[in-house]
């Protein structure tokens, strides 16, 4: 039986986690929702950009996990010089890393489009987005370590704060700038992206007020001299294959939108709309995956191994309850939601069908999301990214050209093949926790 304070811990870290997700989710969701007004195309146009904008800001997320990872087992082993070295670290790489990205996506913007095929009638609209986008994302990069960093320090609500009052101000430039209200022009995808690009920047300005304030007080010059190589050597350790199963996915998102534009600006129009849609089914699962591998790494930290196992098996089940759940709720509600965002009959058509198959997916993405964050909070980390790259690859991509485009069944075609890749993965994963050979890879014990 798990014990309660674990239970405790975990639903202290997720709840806040939670509300976070939901919030930075809204952020995207508000936009395209919005942009619903202003026509199809633009929201088809954006969906497509900001398919390549995520696979880029999973760049950041080398760095982002192994503090997330490293920072949770040195909690739990209470070496709180460690942990300054790490975020500190973190910090100054990713900001690099986050201005030589920012550079590419403005630079190759135009050339980026042109090979991802974005239509013509689209260009106009998906350039100008992704140049603005683009220009910001060094503000993606340094958000990310300031999450990770209170997270795994059991602060999560102060990242939950900030992204309540960034919510506001999107919201808020949203209205003034797409539609032309409160004295400003109308300025359509251009308002929504400069918008977007001033919350990030708000956002990271507020976590290093926090970050001084209730957390890392100073980085003293001698935790760095002479200089924590082994930390940094650890961050890319960990970093990189976690990182590599997730810009594995964003990538096979890639190849399959690639394949969506080939069907018809309805199917594009349909995945922007159903992928905001079914974000928030998965929205609790999300939370508890993160809340959970903090406290699974806190455990490794404090040699708690059967404590960690225990946890979970809990968190697996409750994750696969409330994404089924919630994704029937919403496969239900799917007639009186589409025509509150278009009133094309063939998106209508597809969206409804799409999210009675999403209960299936749902399903074996929830076991995804809990059991991969787990593993790598107990340093089991090239498993789940070799799984990822091996079958997202094979079933999801390949699925997707065989039944999508082939067999000619579309986009619902090509949720089934998402269908098989999630509940394959879901599956491995399990047998992977049940096995324990994650027992004995954790940080701490080498130091």
């Amino acid at each position: 039986m798990l014990q309660e304070s674990l239970k405790a811990r975990v639903k202290k870290l997720a709840m806040p986690i939670f509300v976070e997700i939901l919030l930075i989710m809204m952020l995207g969701a508000v936009d395209t929702f919005m942009l619903s007004r202003y026509s199809d195309n633009s929201v088809a146009a954006v969906g497509m950009v900001n398919q390549l904008v995520v696979l880029s800001f999973l760049v950041f997320q080398v760095i982002a996990l192994g503090t997330s990872v490293l920072c949770s087992q040195y909690v739990g082993a209470k070496d709180d010089k460690k942990v300054v070295q790490v975020v500190g670290i973190s910090l100054v790489v990713n900001a690099v890393i986050g201005i030589i990205v920012s550079v590419i996506l403005f630079t190759f913007s135009h050339s980026i489009l042109e090979l991802m095929g974005l239509r013509p009638e689209l260009m106009s609209d998906g350039l100008t987005y992704m140049r603005i986008i683009g220009t910001f994302a060094f503000f993606q990069a340094v958000s990310m370590t300031l999450s990770a960093a209170f997270r795994s320090a059991n602060k999560a609500y102060l990242p939950m704060m900030v992204a309540v009052v960034v919510n506001i101000f999107n919201f808020i430039g949203n209205y003034a700038f797409i539609f032309g209200k409160l004295g400003m022009p109308a300025m359509g995808v251009e308002g929504v992206a400069l918008s977007t690009a001033f919350c990030r920047g708000l956002s990271v300005a507020l976590l290093f007020y926090l970050l001084f304030k209730k957390h890392i007080r100073k980085f003293p010059r001698a935790y760095f001299k002479p200089f924590p190589f082994v930390e940094l050597k650890n961050l890319f350790k960990v970093g990189l294959p976690s990182a590599a199963e997730q810009v594995s996915y964003a990538s096979s998102q890639v190849v399959i939108v690639y394949f969506i534009n080939k069907i018809s600006n309805e199917a594009l129009t349909t995945r922007a709309y159903i992928m905001h849609l079914i974000m928030f089914t998965h929205l609790l699962t999300l939370a508890l995956g993160q809340g959970g591998a903090i406290v699974i790494g806190q455990l490794i930290g404090e040699q708690r191994t059967r404590a960690a196992f225990i946890l979970g098996k809990y968190g697996v089940k409750i994750s696969v309850l409330l994404s089924v759940s919630f994704s029937i709720l919403l496969a239900s509600c799917g007639g009186f939601i589409f025509p509150l965002l278009t009133d094309n009959p063939e998106i209508l058509r597809m969206g409804t069908v799409i999210l009675w198959i999403g209960i299936l997916l749902e399903m074996g993405r929830a076991l995804n999301i809990f059991l991969v964050n787990s593993l790598r909070a107990t340093g089991d980390i090239y498993f789940p990214s070799i799984i990822g790259v091996l079958v997202m690859w094979s079933v999801a991509v390949g699925g997707s050209y065989l039944l999508g485009l082939h067999w000619s069944l579309g986009l619902i075609g090509m949720w089934i093949a998402y269908v098989f890749d999630e509940n394959i993965r879901g599956l491995i994963f399990v047998h992977r926790w049940y096995s324990l050979k994650w027992e004995k890879k954790g940080f701490v014990k080498k130091y």
